[in-house]
């Protein structure tokens, strides 16, 4: 009998009416969401039997069909619009927080990311700068997962245990600080659904993009998208890994532009 798989879905900031974005680049604003658009996507998912859950409950795997619900960064909409909506739903998630974000405009402050973890959402850390953590000398590493790791268990008060990687950007260096610092799992930007057997280090998630249709969407949750996906992944990839992350981001934004 084949292993049910989980696809871990990536969201970052929700675009709300009469919001201004956290950040204005093309680049940024392809992965946000509209606060509708994502509704009809949770609605779209309990219409289905899936069970939305945290990066925790989802590596239980009980046999349940679900996926993981993951956002990136610490926008506020995560506690203003992701939070009721996924709450309606009965769905869980994991919000990985950007710590040095805090407080800035249009993120959470320090007291936001209590009540979502007082709401009962899982809270994980996104770094402290958002920082590629691929360019980092060892003691960036340590600033950047276990220093960030310190800080925001002193902002909710219990142990943080899941770690998300900025701009996907990961290597053996970064699973082992992580590993030592105490987190009990890294999601990456591979694309791939995680079973038991995939390394607690180096889990795969999948960026959603605004507009996606829900044919689509429906493609990514079953797994059946993903082969398409990392196809597309790998050539991007290798185009990065010849430019390097500067020029590639650069070249990238421009192209977005235009």
């Amino acid at each position: 009998m084949r292993e049910r798989s989980t696809v871990f879905l990536m969201y970052h900031e929700l675009e709300v009416p009469g919001r201004t974005l956290c950040h204005p680049e093309p680049g940024y604003v392809r992965y946000a969401v509209a606060e509708q658009e994502f509704r009809g996507q949770i609605e779209f998912l309990k219409q289905r039997g899936y069970k939305g859950s945290s990066v925790g409950q989802a590596l239980e795997f009980t046999g349940e069909k679900c996926v993981a619900m993951t956002f990136d960064d610490g926008s506020e909409t995560d506690l203003l619009a992701a939070a009721p909506i996924l709450r309606n739903a009965g769905f869980s998630a994991t919000f990985y927080i950007t710590v040095g974000w805090l407080g800035r405009p249009g993120h959470l402050s320090g007291a936001q990311v209590n009540e979502l973890s007082g709401q009962g959402f899982e809270i994980g850390c996104h770094s402290m700068t958002h920082a590629y953590l691929t360019d980092l000398d060892d003691r960036g590493l340590q600033r950047e997962i276990a220093d960030a790791k310190s800080q925001l268990e002193e902002i909710i008060g219990s142990t943080v245990t899941h770690f998300s990687c900025p701009g996907g950007r990961y290597d053996d260096r970064v699973a082992e600080v992580a590993r030592e610092a105490g987190y009990q799992t890294v999601a990456t930007s591979a694309i791939r659904a995680n079973s038991r057997g995939t390394s607690r280090y180096a889990l795969g998630r999948v960026a959603l993009l605004r507009g996606m249709p829900l044919e689509d969407f429906s493609a990514v949750c079953s797994g059946e998208a993903l082969p398409k996906l990392r196809r597309r992944r790998m050539i991007r990839d290798s185009v990065r890994q010849v430019l390097g992350n500067t020029l590639y981001d650069q070249i990238r934004e421009l192209l977005l532009r235009g």
